[in-house]
């Protein structure tokens, strides 16, 4: 009887072993990749302090009357003591540029885990995208 070939043997193998894949997914752990507001351009955190203390629970943009980008943004103290942070949004054009509107920093204090929503609304009718920056007080 005669064998067969070493070069076919090894894609045999080979395409068996491709077929034995598993993920290392455990069941109801979310999804580390998953889309949030953190690891966005629209939230930006400026400081170690903000990084630990202050997170963005949602982002509601849309346009007014008459044309100008308006921004309301929910910040979130995730830690048991008080804060004080400073807020502003920069407002930046359709491919990403500061226009140079950028709203004065608002100084926000946050107690025991609140949440408190925050309004900002552009100058310019330019404005198509933005980014919420806070830092600490």
């Amino acid at each position: 009887m005669k064998k067969p070939p070493l070069p076919l043997i090894c894609v045999a193998c080979i395409v068996i072993l491709a077929g034995c894949q598993s993920t290392n997914k455990s069941i109801g752990s979310p999804d580390s990749t998953k889309y949030t507001i953190e690891n966005t351009e629209k939230f930006a955190r400026l400081d170690t302090a903000t990084q630990a203390a202050i997170i963005c629970t949602g982002l509601q943009e849309h346009s007014d009357v008459v044309g100008r980008l308006q921004v309301v943004a929910n910040i979130k103290n995730r830690t048991s003591g008080s804060v004080q942070v400073r807020v502003r949004c920069v407002f930046k054009d359709a491919n990403g540029f500061a226009i140079g509107d950028e709203t004065a920093w608002q100084t926000l204090t946050l107690g025991d885990e609140a949440t408190e929503a925050v309004r900002f609304t552009a100058t310019s009718t330019r404005a198509r995208k933005y980014t919420i920056v806070v830092r600490s007080s």
